[in-house]
């Protein structure tokens, strides 16, 4: 009997509930649709995220209990969705935005040794062997204090590993920020705080690498921000109906960090040199 080839694998490693389907959502359907065996590991429980009727945290009728209860389910349904082949949770507690006093909580992640939490993480790696891992950048992708946590123990990780062929960051060109800008103003939706209030929002587009057309599967990456609709933020992406969405969704970004295969760039596929 002749041993089964390794399937190519694909591990995504995000801060919360619902943060697979905004960043990755369509690469995870895409590659899945492909064959690939999809690893997500998400890191918190993110119980700091909207209660009932989008109560926030310290407000009359936010439980955090019932929340992270809650956003299991809809992670659940979302990687139904998604066909993630693999889900990993590592457990930690949301860490909350920057300042808050959950950040400094008993169990956060962000309170937690990153060669602690990168040693479970590079554990994972062992298991599923995967040849790409998708994080964010150094600076959380916008300073979440969960998405900085998820760089540091995921280079850790990799380093301590040395199994990953490739890395990457997710981003989002100015450039195609610009444009979704445009489009938004056109249709009367009011983009989100962080971006209008944030002009150096998005990443420079001369440090993207790699492209990824998800517009076949779009409708796959709407359905799993509908899955996490407790979730204000998503309400957003949901607003906009389908059609739009998958008019300005239709592409997902991201920056080669580590390579060993050589495959220039610019990139089309996560798995250049590998396939």
């Amino acid at each position: 009997m002749t041993d089964q080839p390794r399937p190519l694998t694909l591990m995504a490693v995000h801060a919360h509930p619902d943060d697979e389907a905004t960043g990755t959502g369509g690469s995870l359907a895409r590659y899945a649709a492909e064959g690939v065996r999809t690893v997500l590991v998400t890191c918190t429980d993110g119980a700091c995220g909207d209660g009932p009727g989008g109560v926030k945290p310290g407000e009359p009728g936010h439980d955090p209990v019932a929340v992270a209860a809650l956003r299991r389910i809809e992670l659940e349904a979302s990687c139904e969705v998604l066909a993630v082949s693999d889900l990993e949770l590592l457990g930690y507690s949301d860490s909350g935005m920057m300042g808050w006093d959950t950040n400094d909580a008993p169990g956060s992640f962000w309170s937690t040794p990153v060669p602690e939490a990168a040693q479970r993480l590079a554990e994972l790696m062992r298991v599923y062997q995967p040849d790409v891992v998708v994080t964010y950048d150094e600076n959380g992708f916008y300073g979440h204090p969960d998405h900085i946590q998820a760089n540091r123990i995921t280079q850790a990780a990799v380093a301590d590993s040395g199994i990953p062929a490739k890395l990457y960051y997710t981003a989002l060109p100015r450039s195609a920020l610009s444009g979704f800008r445009e489009v938004l103003e056109e249709t009367g939706i009011e983009q989100p705080r962080e971006v209008e209030e944030n002009p150096d929002f998005g990443t420079p587009d001369e440090l993207v690498t790699t492209r990824i057309d998800v517009s076949a599967v779009t409708g796959r990456k709407y359905a799993s921000l509908a899955a996490h609709a407790s979730q204000s933020d998503n309400i957003f992406f949901l607003e906009m109906g389908e059609e739009l969405f998958s008019r300005l969704m239709n592409a997902e970004f991201f920056v080669r960090v580590l390579d060993s295969t050589n495959a220039p760039v610019p990139e089309d596929d996560l798995f250049a040199g590998l396939r």
